[in-house]
């Protein structure tokens, strides 16, 4: 039996962190990698601003606001990918700069990499034109397509139906609409909302995605009639999980099985208002617990002391009795990547903190 897809995580997710001195152009290294996705955040407040090799460098997304697409120059951006990181340039001096002088970042970058592009009439796999990037060897797909207002299908290129897609509209002014697999194909949430799961046939068109395609109906946050964006997301054993858990309101928490010592987590409420998606990783906090969150709704500087829980060799074990991970009897969603497999190819098994 394989005990994991992956050995090296890190060849396929990283988080690396810096300090912002107001140079510019700077290359952020030690990615190890050229990520085709970078979300970045400054620990200290400001917007959550991705950008991804997809839809090209100074084109941003922000997770915490419904803007379309926007190119940020004057609050600095981010102007090239490397093969071990990305350039930035320091732009003005407010909260929403890349490197503000003495201030701390956090950048979490993904890796896909082999081109993709899919012709719908041509292949007959889906109903409407997709391109993009892909990796089927970490899961992970991001996936561009100029949306209809109605129901259609959109060839993602994993290979195996993902577990988790976060949708975004390029050209207009709308929610992120987020699919997983904990909450059923009838069911959505919204990354920059607090609001609980909502239910309605618009979002996925009440189908599960496909080995080939992922649904969408027309909602404006899923499938309105703009360019979109998707980040899609399949489970590969000992790298990475999208599951969901019961909280139970003690400090001695849940414990989630995820089958590798997480490298980071992402954490949502969804069946109570109010709670926001709760960010965690190894870097931040290099021992247990883990508590510092950054969270991907706000523009809040880092918190910390109110929702920990340990990073263990095999899953996540919940330190507190916050309501932003552990309500008792509430719902919760999470994705997360792996710093180890709980055991490599090779039968070597991962250590503690």
């Amino acid at each position: 039996m394989a005990y994991t897809d992956i050995d090296k995580p890190s060849d396929y997710f990283n988080t690396v962190l810096y300090t912002g001195n107001a140079s510019s152009p700077r290359t952020i290294s030690g990615v190890g990698f050229s990520p085709d996705l970078v979300w970045n955040k400054c620990r200290a407040g400001g917007d959550n601003r991705l950008v991804d090799q997809v839809r090209g460098a100074n084109k941003e997304v922000s997770s915490n606001r419904t803007l379309a697409e926007f190119s940020n120059n004057t609050d600095g951006n981010l102007t090239a990918f490397t093969s071990d990181g990305f350039t930035i340039t320091a732009g003005s001096t407010n909260i929403n700069n890349w490197n503000k002088n003495s201030d701390g970042y956090v950048s979490w970058n993904w890796k896909a990499g082999t081109s993709f592009t899919n012709d719908a009439s041509s292949t007959g796999i889906g109903s409407i034109d997709s391109a993009g990037s892909v990796s089927t060897d970490a899961g992970f797909s991001i996936i561009s397509w100029t949306g209809t207002g109605a129901n259609a299908t959109i060839a993602h290129g994993l290979g195996v139906a993902p577990k988790m897609i976060i949708t975004k509209s390029r050209g207009t002014t709308n929610n992120w609409g987020i699919y997983h697999q904990s909450l059923g194909n009838t069911n959505a949430v919204f990354l920059n909302l607090t609001n609980a799961s909502d239910a309605a046939s618009t979002y996925w068109n009440n189908t599960s995605p496909t080995s080939s395609v992922f649904s969408v109906g027309s909602a404006a946050g899923t499938n309105p009639s703009a360019t979109m964006i998707a980040y899609c997301f399949a489970e590969k054993q000992g790298y990475s999980k999208f599951g969901g858990y019961v909280g139970n309101g003690n400090a001695n928490g849940t414990f989630v099985y995820t089958g590798f010592k997480p490298a980071w987590v992402m954490i949502k409420a969804t069946d109570q208002t109010g709670e926001g998606w709760f960010m965690f990783d190894n870097k931040r906090d290099v021992d247990n617990a883990v508590d510092k969150h950054l969270t991907a709704n706000l523009s809040n500087a880092e918190g910390s002391g109110s929702h920990g829980m340990d990073f263990v060799s095999n899953g996540i074990k919940i330190r507190n009795a916050g309501d932003g991970t552990n309500t008792n009897a509430k719902n919760y969603i999470y994705m997360a990547f792996a710093e180890n497999p709980f055991v490599t190819s090779t039968g070597v098994p991962a250590t503690a903190r």
